[in-house]
Order: C-alpha cells, then sequence, then structure tokens
C-alpha cells in the first residue's frame, strides 16, 4: 500500500477536438472512477467545519445566470479534516486550511477595504462572520499542528501557505506537514498574468522550503485509496478537486461550483439559474472570478458531480461539499441556496494522544522486526 498511486482513469478523456465530446468521454471516465472506488476502503475520519464567512460577487458565483441586482453572495469557507490509512501509518490531510487572519491583503479584499474606507468596520460586523481558526479547530477536536502529515487547497486563491509550512525567515506552525498540490497550480501561481494576480495572497507561497513541498502530475490515490486529489483544471490551470470515501458516499470538495445549485441548475430555487439552464441547456453554472479555462472548468464540474453520485441530503443533487459553499443571508437576497450541505462528519478522529501511542507502537515492532533480522 503506496503513499501516492496515480489514477489513470480519466487518461485522453479530454483529447477529442470537439468540447461536447469531451463532456462526453470525462463524464464515462468519472463514472469508471466512482466505481473502483467506492471498491476502496473509507476514511477513518472526516469532518468539515466552519472558518469564516465573507461576501463575494453573485456574478461570479453564478456566471451569467444570476438575474437579481444583489451584488454579493454569503461564502462559508470551511476546513476538512481527514485521516486515512497508509503504508506508513495512519495520516492526518487538512483540506482548504485557509489563514483567513491574514488573507486580506488579497488585491480583490484589499480594493473592497479601500472603498468601504471608514465604513470597513461597519461592513465587517454586518457581513463578515469569523467562527473559527485553523488551529482552533485542531485544539478543539484533540490535535496538535504536529500531528499534520498534509494540507491540500483545490486551488491557492487567496491562500497563505507560507504561514503554515514556514519560510526563510520564520518556520511554520505545521512543523510536519506537506503541501499536495498540482504542478501547474503551483507553477502558475509564481508568475500570474495581472487579473489573476487580483485573487491571490501577497507572498502566499513565498520562500516555502522545496522538501515542504509535494507536485502532483497526475490524480492520485492517497494511502488506502480512501481519499484521492483528482485533476479537475478550470476554476485554475492546476485545479484539483478532493474525494474522500465515507459512510455518506464519496464526497467531492472544489470552488468550480460555490453550492449545489450550481451543478444542478435546472432545479435551483435561485432566481435566473434554472431559466439560464433552460435556455442555454447548461448542465452546471461555473463560479467565474478568473475564468481561466471556462471550457475545462465546465467538464471538470460534469466529472465531480458525476464522481460524486446522489447527494445524501437529496437525491436529486450530486454530493458536493464545497470548499467555500454559499449560504443564505439577510443582506444577501435571492442568494440562499435551494439545498445547503452545511457541516459534516463520518468516522472517529485518531487524536493526539492516540496518534502518539500508534507512532510508539509502530518503533517498537520496526526495532524488534531489525533485531530478528540481526539475528
Amino acid at each position: 500500500m503506496k503513499i501516492m498511486t496515480d489514477i489513470k482513469h480519466f487518461d485522453g478523456s479530454r483529447r477529442a477536438l470537439q468540447p461536447m465530446t469531451r463532456v462526453g468521454d470525462t463524464r464515462a471516465a468519472a463514472g469508471d472512477f466512482r466505481r473502483d472506488m467506492l471498491t476502496k476502503p473509507k476514511a477513518r475520519y472526516y469532518e468539515s467545519f466552519e472558518l469564516v464567512r465573507v461576501p463575494y460577487p453573485a456574478k461570479f458565483a453564478y456566471l451569467n445566470a444570476f438575474t437579481m441586482p444583489t451584488p454579493f453572495v454569503h461564502l462559508c469557507n470551511r476546513l476538512f479534516v481527514i485521516q486515512f490509512d497508509s503504508a506508513e501509518g495512519l495520516k492526518t490531510l487538512l483540506v482548504s486550511p485557509s489563514d483567513w487572519e491574514h488573507q486580506r491583503e488579497t488585491p480583490f479584499f484589499a480594493q473592497l477595504d479601500a472603498k468601504a474606507g471608514a465604513f470597513t468596520g461597519v461592513m465587517d460586523s454586518l457581513i463578515v462572520r469569523t467562527t473559527n481558526t485553523v488551529l482552533g479547530v485542531l485544539a478543539n477536536i484533540g490535535l496538535k499542528p504536529e500531528d499534520v502529515d498534509y494540507i491540500t487547497y483545490d486551488h491557492l486563491h487567496t491562500q497563505n501557505v507560507t504561514r503554515w509550512l514556514g519560510s526563510a525567515e520564520r518556520p511554520g506552525l505545521l512543523p510536519n506537514a506537506k503541501l499536495l498540490i498540482m504542478r501547474e497550480e503551483w507553477e502558475s501561481a509564481k508568475g500570474l498574468l495581472p487579473w489573476h494576480n487580483q485573487w491571490y495572497c501577497p507572498g502566499g507561497i513565498a520562500d516555502v522550503p522545496e522538501d515542504k513541498v509535494i507536485l502532483l502530475d497526475e490524480s492520485t490515490y492517497l494511502g488506502d485509496g480512501s481519499v484521492a486529489l483528482i485533476k479537475t483544471k478550470g476554476h485554475t490551470e492546476g485545479n484539483h478537486s478532493i474525494v474522500a470515501h465515507t459512510d455518506g458516499g464519496l464526497f467531492v470538495t472544489s470552488e468550480n461550483g460555490v453550492s449545489l445549485d450550481a451543478y444542478e441548475p435546472k432545479l435551483s430555487r435561485i432566481p435566473g439559474l434554472a431559466a439560464y439552464a433552460k435556455q442555454t441547456g447548461a448542465e452546471i453554472i461555473i463560479n467565474g472570478n478568473t475564468q481561466e479555462y471556462a471550457v475545462d472548468q465546465y467538464i471538470s464540474m460534469v466529472a465531480e458531480k458525476t464522481i460524486a453520485g446522489p447527494s445524501i441530503h437529496d437525491r436529486r443533487f450530486p454530493n458536493m461539499a464545497p470548499s467555500s459553499e454559499a449560504s443564505g443571508f439577510w443582506l444577501c437576497p435571492g442568494t440562499t441556496p435551494t439545498i445547503t450541505v452545511g457541516d459534516l462528519k463520518y468516522g472517529c478522529l485518531t487524536n493526539s494522544a492516540d496518534i502518539s501511542a500508534l507512532k510508539t507502537t509502530a518503533k517498537t515492532r520496526q526495532s524488534t522486526s531489525s533485531k530478528q533480522v540481526t539475528k
């Protein structure tokens, strides 16, 4: 059982010249992958936690489809804590550990603050809701920062990775963690076009030690196969989706779409989405703040919902768990999703004390085995 194993289901699925042929080929590949992953073990533990709610332009959230003049949707950023088995023992993965306390320097949000001026504090008190921090969540559930083996993000918009992994000037707050990321995402973040640059935290990946970054070139199973990282180019050049096998089915996480309505707009009660789907024939609505690869994003969202299968909440919708989910809010009329995922929890956490005991047992067994070989 390797730590990481390449996934080949999607090889060649986007080579056709006609986009709709690519949609069909990728949908078929996603169906095959779903069937295979459902035969894999389930993750030991899977839980999501609300971190912060922030304003996000509605014109981006539901590109070209939302018809009300409401300027913002209320996005809920969540942290996902996942534990899985591997050849090296239990591993702890943090998905979307947003350092929201230090991300307001992202140019887009800095410009919002500048426009608000003296009213920034009023805006914050009305529309920004801070629920928890990454370190706060870890402490609450009984994990120490050193227990984290890996972190990953579906993409790097607004993220301050340096705080977790460290730099030449200071150590990271997650001393043993390594970043799992697609090579395209890592490299593109080093040389952004001007309008893409508006969505990346300045210095967010600056001087991160090379040995703290694991660059992936393929979709990848982690450990026993209960978790997978699937290349879903679209929202960004190196976007990937996190898939976890749980008692609630396969949950798929990314920010290609901001709600389940985005994946089944024909069923949506959000003004404009169902009409847009009917008028255009579109089966998804992309989250289009940068629109780097809109065709690929459409295909990726079709793949995501195919992998996810029916939602445990409403089988008409896919079993998605967006990393940033739109939520209803009185200052954002008309944006309340038809169905909200909310926080999720499956399996049992292995806490810090138990992780230490497992490591001690593993070292003892290894030492005993070495002595027996020597004899």
